[in-house]
């Protein structure tokens, strides 16, 4: 039996945390062979997203609260859920979800079966079969040229999409990274994720997702995660 445990960051996602982990568990409960758990880290919500994890958590003993003094990005939330799952959880594999509903998790099953023969699993809006649904033109046009931008940079030429936050890692993969040293807080924190992966000779598989943009609460990507994630970019290009 393998240890799955899947790692949410939120900041005010009450609408949205309950519906995610019930999905969750909807539907990986016929998985055979792997024992799934959710461990979501919660950056103090003013909206208390992190009380209503609590109460699920009394109920499923498989569901995790960290909870942490306030907002410091996603990328420090994703380092403090990896140790905190290493130290405690005892995973063989690792996921990186949202909690807004855009990574649907109907796809779980998916990547738990390709993560068999592989260390690294993209959930990928830009290889064939991948689709975005409910954006505008123009932020289609930006996710897209930005990732393109960030593959060629980094040096990823063969990963098409480096800047999903859908993904299944194999911990022990994860362990060889110096999750410190990537020091980005925000999104940027995705492509030094995988970026320091590649460079450990991560056998990676893209498959197909269809990304749904959320119904409720806001985006928490800022002008300064973007600026972050362009000169991380070519941080990432010249780093030894």
């Amino acid at each position: 039996m393998e240890q799955v445990v899947i790692v949410i960051p939120t900041y005010n996602e009450v609408e949205n945390i309950e519906k995610v982990i019930n999905l969750i568990y909807d539907n990986t409960r016929s998985l055979k062979g792997f024992d799934i758990n959710v461990l979501v880290v919660d950056d103090n919500s003013p909206d208390k997203t992190y009380e209503i994890v609590a109460k699920i958590s009394k109920a499923n003993k498989k569901v995790f609260l960290l909870k942490r003094e306030g907002k410091s990005g996603l990328g420090a939330a994703y380092i403090d859920g990896f140790k905190y799952a290493f130290k405690n959880l005892n995973p063989e594999i690792i996921f990186q979800m949202d909690a807004d509903l855009s990574h649907d998790p109907k796809e779980i099953p998916n990547f738990l079966r390709e993560i068999k023969n592989y260390d690294f699993v993209i959930g990928s809006r830009y290889v064939k079969g991948g689709k975005i649904l409910n954006w505008g033109i123009n932020r289609k046009i930006v996710s897209f040229f930005g990732n393109f931008f960030a593959r060629i940079v980094a040096g990823m030429y063969n990963v098409r999409d480096c800047t999903t936050g859908y993904r299944a890692i194999r911990t022990d993969l994860l362990k060889k990274v110096d999750l410190d040293n990537i020091n980005v807080h925000g999104y940027a924190f995705l492509l030094g994720l995988l970026h320091a992966c590649y460079k450990k000779g991560a056998r990676i598989k893209e498959i197909p997702i269809t990304f749904l943009d959320r119904e409720y609460g806001q985006s928490k990507l800022t002008k300064k995660d973007m600026l972050e994630f362009f000169f991380n970019s070519f941080k990432l290009r010249f780093k030894k």
